[in-house]
């Protein structure tokens, strides 16, 4: 059996007044792996770009363990 850790994913977005610290949304996933949140996150990361959102396209997304450590980052820069 493998243990699974919570991990804290971030999609942030400029500083706006409904959005304190520029976070646009932030949900918590447990998986057995950094590396399965990292591909969580990438992808409601791509999701939050789409140009048909109503709010302003996400700038960045982390993932931050049970600990409060960032364990992963990307930015609207890194994407290939």
């Amino acid at each position: 059996m493998s243990v699974r850790e919570t991990y804290h994913i971030e999609v942030l977005g400029p500083e706006e007044p409904d959005a304190p610290g520029g976070v646009q949304q932030r949900v918590s996933v447990r998986t057995a792996s950094p590396e399965a949140a990292a591909e969580r996150a990438k992808r409601l990361f791509a999701r939050a770009r789409v140009p048909q959102r109503a709010r302003t396209a996400a700038e960045s997304v982390r993932v931050v363990d049970g600990a409060g450590i960032e364990i992963f980052s990307m930015s609207r820069f890194d994407e290939a």
